[in-house]
Formats: structure tokens, C-alpha cells, sequence
């Protein structure tokens, strides 16, 4: 098995920003990430999402896009102080897409 890491971009300590890192305060630990690769086979869509900011931010947008049928990977590409790219391979209603992210406490735009 090839092992796949993202670098989340939480250089800053804890202490500076009193969180996980580049400011945020939500008070959770950076985590890294190893991505299931989806097969050639299955569509991906993605979707923009403002208000990701940690690793926290990313389970949280992750465990409910993967609480829906149908998703069967999920993957983000955090970007602090802009749009986080979020990847959903599987197939689901692009309105229960919104709905997730919204239930996540973030914001999905374009």
C-alpha cells in the first residue's frame, strides 16, 4: 500500500494562535491526513468551501460529506484566508453536498 500525505499547512504552534495553528482558536491539534486514491472509474466533484482554517475544520467537513450515501472518498485541500478546495468522489445530490457542509458550520461558494 502507497501511503499519500497532504500537508495541511499548519506550520504555526499552537501557542501563537492559541489553536491548531495560522491563527485559528478552535483549540483543536493539527492532524495529518492520509487520503483513500480513488480508482479511475468513479466521478469527483469539488466544491468550494469558506471558514476552513485546521485540521478540525477538515474533520468536520469530512465526516459529514462522508455520512452521505453515495461518497464514497472525501478529500480536502485547506487553504487558509481563502476557498478550501473540497473533492467528493461518489455520487450525491449536489443539494445534500450544500446541505453537509452547512451542517459542518462552513460555507459553500461558486
Amino acid at each position: 500500500m502507497t501511503e499519500h500525505r497532504i500537508d495541511l499547512g499548519l506550520t504555526s504552534s499552537p501557542a501563537a494562535g492559541g489553536g491548531c495553528g495560522d491563527g485559528c482558536r478552535c483549540g483543536h491539534a493539527a492532524a495529518a491526513s492520509t487520503p483513500v486514491v480513488p480508482s479511475d472509474a468513479e466521478s469527483t466533484t469539488v466544491l468550494r468551501v469558506e471558514g476552513m482554517t485546521c485540521a478540525h475544520c477538515v474533520r468536520a467537513v469530512t465526516e459529514e460529506l462522508d455520512a452521505l450515501e453515495g461518497v464514497t472518498v472525501v478529500g480536502v485541500d485547506l487553504r487558509v484566508g481563502e476557498a478550501s478546495l473540497v473533492r467528493i468522489t461518489g455520487v450525491a445530490d449536489d443539494d445534500a453536498l450544500s446541505a453537509a457542509v452547512d451542517e459542518a458550520g462552513y460555507t459553500r461558494v461558486g
